[in-house]
C-alpha cells in the first residue's frame, strides 16, 4: 500500500480508538469530568502523564530544534525533563494533599481571594490557549503531509476529534484516551529511531547507536568513510560552514541559560500537569504516578537526541549538492506542504545547503508556476547574502525521518499516527484546564454559586467547546513552530504561576496583595517582551536588540525574577494572612494522608 492509504488505516484505526474510550469513560459528574473522580491508578495516569507532557513540540519539534541547533537544542531537553523532576518533587505532593480540582482554586483559598482567583484564571487561560496553538499546528502539519490536505483543513480536522473526546469524556475520557496515545506515540517514536540505528550503526539501541562507529550498511548508505556516527556529523557541518554539531552553537550562554531555566520552572507551573496528580486516590499514588511519568517520558526524551543526529547526517549526505530533478522523493513531498522549498540561487540546478537564511520572511510560492528543473517557483525575496539555497521547517524532521532513511511506508504512517497523538493527548488536557477555569473557578466560585452541578457540568462542556474553536484559528495563524510557540507557553507559566505556587506552599508570610501583583506584573512583562518582538517589531527579533541579550523563548525567567521580588516585597509591606491560611500552608508542607 502507499504512504496515503496506510495513514489512512493506520489514523483512522487510533481515531477509532479514542473515539471509542470517550464513549466508554463518558463523564457522568462533574468529579469524573475535572478529576477523573480521582480513581485512576498510578501506572495508568503515570501514562497519561506522560502523552500530556509529551506535546507536539517534544514528538514533532524538540528532535527538529536539536538537530538544526546542535548542542544548544538540548536547553529543550535539559529544560523540560528538569522542569518534571521540579514538578514531581518540590509542588506535585503538597497540591496533592490541598486535594481540589485546580490551580486557580489553589490560589484562590490560599491567598484568600477570590480576585487572587481570578487573576489565576486569566493567568490559566492565557498560558493554555498558547500552549494549544502550538499543539493545533502539530495536527495540522501531519494532515497536511500524510493525508494530503491543507495546514487549514488538518486543523479543523483535530478540532473534531479534540471536540468529541474532551467535551464528551472530561478528565476520565481524556485520562484513558491518553493511555492509548501514550502506547501510540511511543511505539511510532521508537520504532524508526530503531531501524535507523540498526541501518547506520548495527546498534539496535538508538541511545547507544549515536554515539557508535557507522556500519559497513552506513558507510554505503551515506557515501561516505568510517568512524563514529557524531565525528562524520562534526566534519560535515564544518564542510558546510556550519559549526560543529556537537560543539558551540551560536546562542550566548545567558540565553541557553535563560531558555533551560524558563522551561523548567514553566514545567512546574503548566495548569494542566498539575491537575494530573488530582486523579489518583491517594498521596502515595500521586507520588507513585509522578515516577512511572518520569519513566515513560525518559524512554522518548532520550531517544530524541538519536532521532535529532540520524536525521541531520541523513539529510544533508542524501540531499546537499544533488540534482533537484533527482532529489529525494521525500523532499518534494514536503514541497507540497510549503514546509521545505528550493531556490536555485546560482542557476546549477542543483541543491547548495549551507549556512544562513535561504529566504527573507516567510516562505511563500508562485501559485500553478513551474521553475525550469519542474521545482515549485519560490517567489518569496531571497537572502542574497547567504549561500543557502534550502528552506527545512524544524517541525518536519521527525515526520520526514522515516522518508530519509528509505523505510517502509507503513513505518511513515505509524510516526504521523504517533505525532497526532502526541498533538491531540496535549490539546484535551489543556482544553480541560480552560474549560474547569471558566465553569468551576469563575462561574460556580465567583459569578454563580448557586449553580447545580448539572449546570456546571453543561458549562464545562460548553466552554471546552469554546476553547476548541479559538484552539483552531491559532492553529491556523500560529506566532511560530511548534517548539517555540511550546516555549512561549512555558514563560507565561513560569512567570504567573510558578513563584506564587511554590511562596504559597513555603511561606506563611505571602499576602493576596503580593500574589495577585506578582502574578500580574511577571506575566505581562513576560508576554508584552514576547509580542513586541514576535508581533510589533519582528525584525528587532536578532540578538543584538534583546534585553540583557536573553530572546523572547527565555524572557519568562526574567518574568519569574520580577514575579518573586513584586510577592516577597509587597507581602512584607501588607498584612500578614489570616491564621487559619497560615495554618494551612503548615500543614501542607507535610504530605501524608488526611485522617
Amino acid at each position: 500500500m502507499s504512504i496515503l492509504a496506510w495513514t489512512w488505516t493506520i489514523v483512522g484505526l487510533s481515531f477509532a480508538l479514542y473515539i471509542g474510550i470517550a464513549f466508554w469513560a463518558k463523564a457522568k459528574s462533574t468529579g469524573e469530568f475535572y478529576v477523573a473522580a480521582k480513581q485512576v491508578h498510578p501506572v495508568l495516569n503515570g501514562m497519561a502523564t506522560g502523552a500530556d507532557w509529551m506535546s507536539a513540540a517534544s514528538f514533532i519539534s524538540m528532535a527538529g530544534m536539536i538537530s538544526f541547533l546542535g548542542r544548544d537544542g538540548a536547553m529543550y531537553l535539559m529544560g523540560w525533563t528538569g522542569g518534571y523532576v521540579l514538578l514531581a518533587m518540590l509542588l506535585a505532593p503538597y497540591l496533592r494533599k490541598y486535594g481540589k480540582y485546580t490551580v486557580p482554586m489553589f490560589v484562590g483559598e490560599r491567598y484568600y481571594s477570590n480576585t487572587a482567583r481570578v487573576v489565576a484564571v486569566v493567568c490559566a487561560i492565557f498560558v493554555s490557549f498558547t500552549y494549544v496553538a502550538g499543539q493545533m499546528r502539530g495536527v495540522g502539519v501531519v494532515f497536511s503531509r500524510f493525508l494530503e490536505v491543507p495546514i487549514n483543513t488538518g486543523v479543523l480536522i483535530g478540532m473534531a476529534i479534540v471536540f468529541f473526546y474532551a467535551v464528551m469524556g472530561g478528565m476520565k475520557g481524556i485520562t484513558y484516551t491518553q493511555v492509548a496515545q501514550y502506547c501510540v506515540l511511543i511505539v511510532a517514536y521508537l520504532i524508526p529511531a530503531i531501524f535507523i540505528s540498526i541501518m547506520l550503526t548495527g546498534n539496535p539501541v538508538p541511545q547507544l547507536g549515536y554515539g557508535s562507529q557507522l556500519s559497513e550498511g552506513g558507510m554505503q548508505l551515506l557515501n561516505t568513510g568510517g568512524g563514529y556516527l557524531l565525528d562524520k556529523l562534526n566534519e560535515v557541518q564544518k564542510e558546510l560552514g556550519f559549526s560543529a554539531y556537537t560543539g558551540r552553537g551560536a546562542k550566548s550562554m545567558i540565553d541557553v541559560f535563560a531558555i533551560t531555566f524558563a522551561l523548567m520552572v514553566g514545567t512546574a507551573g503548566l495548569p494542566h500537569i498539575i491537575i494530573r496528580f488530582f486523579t489518583t486516590p491517594t498521596i502515595k499514588g500521586a507520588r507513585s504516578s509522578a515516577g512511572w511519568a518520569l519513566l515513560f517520558i525518559a524512554i522518548l526524551y532520550t531517544t530524541a537526541p538519536a532521532v535529532a543526529s540520524f536525521a541531520r547526517l541523513n539529510m544533508i549526505k542524501t540531499l546537499n549538492n544533488s540534482e533537484y530533478t533527482n532529489a529525494p522523493s521525500w523532499f518534494k513531498n514536503w514541497e507540497k506542504t510549503g514546509l521545505s522549498a528550493w531556490k536555485d540561487k546560482n542557476g546549477d540546478g542543483r541543491i547548495q545547503y549551507a549556512k544562513g537564511n535561504a529566504f527573507k520572511g516567510k516562505v511563500e510560492f508562485e501559485k500553478g508556476a513551474v521553475g525550469p528543473y519542474g521545482e515549485r517557483v519560490v517567489k518569496t525575496q531571497m537572502d542574497d547574502k547567504s549561500a543557502n539555497e534550502l528552506y527545512i521547517d524544524n517541525d518536519i524532521i521527525v515526520l520526514a525521518n522515516p522518508e530519509i532513511a528509505k523505510l517502509p511506508a507503513w513505518v511513515v504512517a505509524l510516526v504521523a499516527a504517533g505525532g497526532l497523538a502526541a498533538a491531540l493527548s496535549t490539546a484535551a488536557g489543556l482544553l480541560l484546564v480552560i474549560a474547569s477555569a471558566f465553569s468551576h473557578d469563575l462561574l460556580k466560585n465567583v459569578i454563580a454559586k448557586n449553580m447545580t452541578e448539572k449546570q456546571e457540568l453543561l458549562s464545562a462542556r460548553i466552554a471546552a467547546g469554546g476553547a476548541v474553536i479559538v484552539a483552531g484559528y491559532f492553529g491556523i495563524n500560529p506566532p511560530g513552530f511548534v517548539a517555540q510557540v511550546v516555549a512561549f507557553a512555558f514563560g507565561l507559566a513560569a512567570s504567573s504561576f510558578f513563584p506564587v505556587i511554590l511562596l504559597g506552599i513555603f511561606w506563611k508570610r505571602a499576602t493576596k496583595e503580593g500574589a495577585m501583583l506578582g502574578m500580574l506584573s511577571g506575566i505581562a512583562f513576560t508576554a508584552a517582551y514576547i509580542i513586541y518582538f514576535k508581533f510589533v517589531n519582528p525584525t528587532a527579533n536578532v540578538a543584538a536588540n534583546w534585553w540583557w541579550g536573553i530572546s523572547p523563548e527565555g524572557i519568562g525567567t526574567v518574568g519569574m525574577l520580577i514575579n518573586f521580588a513584586v510577592v516577597i516585597v509587597i507581602s512584607k509591606l501588607t498584612k500578614e494572612p489570616p491564621k487559619q491560611v497560615q495554618d494551612m500552608v503548615e500543614s501542607l508542607r507535610y504530605p501524608r494522608e488526611l485522617a
